[in-house]
């Protein structure tokens, strides 16, 4: 499958690397596919290779774009904090679809990655055909779950700063600590977290994760939703529970997987999303002649 990425930013990174754009930016893959364009965000110590089992499923109904967050992979780090907060991270991501020229495209999210396109789609819901999303504390989070995050995202960070990626290594997110990904995918992971930037997870753990949880606006979604949930993550059923309460038409698969689903279960993640999101597709494109026929 052919693939262009986008390299941002005219800026040096912690790495020593100089990459050059205009504007700075976060970096994307955009994969040859049939259909609109489908933005996919990763989790926290994640990368592009999050999807890397995903793609070719996805590619015959839609055209993935794989974005990596600042600090992550090959995006850049800035050291401003602003660029981490959620509604920077909304119009970071728009930017890409102004990029691409398109007035409407799908989203899927996993984990932390969820949270950030489900306040996409409450903040522009005009522009999402229909979306997807993995297992996602961080969305569904309550404010006993912020406070926490508070408290030891303050420290982490500190720990960060100071003993670089011997303490991202520490953290229980990152993939070294994984156990039941394929090989081929867990060393790509591994590979990819060399190219973590510290100080943008520290910026991360200080100005994102705290803030993105989006629990109490959920039940103002109105775009199409479907949940892939990993039922082995037992931690996450009451929010699921409370997905399915709160967020209008919600549809939610099950899978035999744990918080990684759409690796874990690829099969049976790559099946649910390409039904729902090509069937929302479809149905968008019947809508949109329609309304062109009737003008």
């Amino acid at each position: 499958m052919s693939t262009t990425g986008h390299y941002p930013t005219d800026v040096s990174t912690e790495r020593g690397e100089r990459r050059h754009h205009a504007t700075m930016q976060l970096y994307y893959d955009v994969h040859a596919g049939s259909g609109p364009y489908v933005l996919l965000v990763h989790g926290f110590l994640s990368s592009r290779t999050q999807w890397r089992l995903n793609l070719a499923a996805l590619a015959r109904v839609m055209r993935p774009v794989v974005v990596e967050l600042w600090g992550h992979g090959r995006s850049p780090a800035p050291a401003e904090p602003t660029f981490y907060y959620p509604e920077a991270y909304i119009a970071a991501l728009d930017q890409i679809r102004v990029q691409l020229g398109v007035e409407r495209w799908l989203l899927c999210g996993q984990s932390f990655g969820a949270a950030l396109t489900l306040r996409y789609a409450l903040t522009y819901p005009d522009r999402v055909i229909a979306q997807a999303f993995t297992n996602s504390s961080a969305a569904l989070a309550d404010a006993e779950w912020v406070k926490a995050r508070r408290a030891s995202a303050v420290q982490q960070a500190e720990e960060i700063e100071r003993d670089g990626h011997a303490a991202l290594t520490r953290l229980r997110m990152h993939p070294i600590h994984a156990r039941r990904l394929p090989p081929e995918v867990h060393a790509e992971m591994l590979a990819d977290a060399q190219l973590h930037t510290p100080g943008g997870i520290a910026n991360t753990l200080r100005y994102a994760t705290p803030n993105v949880p989006v629990r109490e606006r959920v039940k103002d979604l109105h775009v199409p939703t479907l949940l892939v949930c990993g039922e082995r993550e037992t931690r996450f059923m009451p929010l699921r529970a409370f997905a399915e309460r709160e967020i209008p038409g919600l549809q939610v698969v099950g899978a035999n997987a744990g918080h990684a689903v759409n690796i874990q279960a690829a099969a049976v993640f790559n099946a649910a999303v390409v039904d729902f999101l090509g069937r929302h597709t479809a149905s968008d494109v019947l809508s949109l002649t329609s309304r062109e026929c009737q003008a």
